[in-house]
């Protein structure tokens, strides 16, 4: 009995996590994408071994036992710790990597930053797949990089979490953008005056509870603008600034890319807005792991070379 009791490995580990966030066989085999008897027999394997039921039958469904609880720390390291050994591939081959790797990616950066790291990536690792994702209000990237579904996601925010790793990309000055015809693009110049009581166009915030860079620094100094229009696609914003009177506050790499395509206007800020800190996070899951290592380097790499064929100041 006490040899069966030490018969787990890491098949069941997984079931049990799953078992025990999910509360609910049928929804544990979806997840880890097995059939509903296979998930049963894991379970009652699970019960043998520990000695606990681990789920029962509550009122609303099934619920884990104390003993249940008590395991999910433990269980939850120890495939933290698999993870860890399972991903470190010392003789990691871009080139024969067949993964897919995933980047979570607000739209404020795909005209500039995604043709570059696909082009980077294609040339390095021709039989793997990458997959960008765009974030939003109603998506959680600190999970989706917690449970793997994301390996690194690129920000700006003012406050990245503290749990993330993180490693600076570049940085880029805050300016002004607007149609050409607009009346205070023909000045050349704001006044702080101006800035404030023209009519802005602002994005959505890419996450909950956070807001802009732009809107935190007013904040600070007491000040508020005038935001009458918001979109969630960042780069629809330099068309309806064509066709409008909108002041958009961004970066400079971004306003000089779209005054080159369209009729639009570039004018300094008129406040000292703080340098917008572009950085790439990732979770504790995947830090050791070679692939996503050389994921974060290619991006990194990426990010320079757009840096530096960036209009100059």
């Amino acid at each position: 009995m006490s040899q069966q009791r030490e018969a787990i490995d890491t098949y069941l580990l997984r079931v049990m996590n799953t078992l025990l966030t999910e509360r609910s066989v049928t929804r544990a085999a979806v997840k880890l994408n097995q059939s509903q008897p296979a998930i049963s027999a894991a379970l009652r394997r699970l019960r043998e071994i520990t000695g606990d039921p681990l789920l029962v039958r509550g009122k609303s469904g099934m619920v884990p036992t104390e003993y249940g609880l008590q395991l999910l720390d433990p269980v939850q390291n120890a495939l933290r710790e698999i993870e860890r050994i399972r991903f470190q591939q010392h003789n990691f081959d871009p080139a024969t990597s067949i993964r897919v790797y995933r980047i979570g990616c607000p739209d404020y950066l795909n005209a500039l930053f995604v043709p570059t790291v696909v082009e980077r990536f294609r040339e390095a690792a021709p039989t793997a797949m990458l997959e960008f994702h765009s974030l939003g209000p109603s998506f959680d990237y600190e999970l989706a990089l917690e449970e793997g579904k994301l390996d690194i996601v690129i920000g700006n925010w003012p406050e990245p979490p503290e749990q993330l790793h993180l490693s600076n990309l570049f940085v880029d000055e805050i300016v002004c953008l607007m149609c050409k015809t607009h009346p205070l693009a023909r000045r050349g110049a704001l006044t702080l005056e101006q800035y404030l009581s023209a009519p802005h166009l602002a994005p959505t915030p890419y996450s909950v509870g956070q807001r802009g860079a732009i809107d935190v620094h007013l904040a600070r100094e007491r000040l508020k603008r005038n935001v009458t229009v918001t979109l969630p696609y960042f780069n629809v914003a330099p068309y309806v600034l064509a066709k409008s009177d909108l002041i958009f506050t961004t970066t400079r790499s971004f306003a000089e890319h779209f005054a080159r395509l369209l009729p639009l206007s570039v004018l300094p800020a008129p406040t000292n807005f703080p340098p917008m800190q572009y950085y790439q996070l990732w979770h504790e899951r995947s830090h050791y792991s070679d692939e996503v290592k050389w994921l974060r380097g290619l991006v990194a790499d990426a990010m320079k070379t757009i840096s530096e064929i960036a209009p100059a100041v």
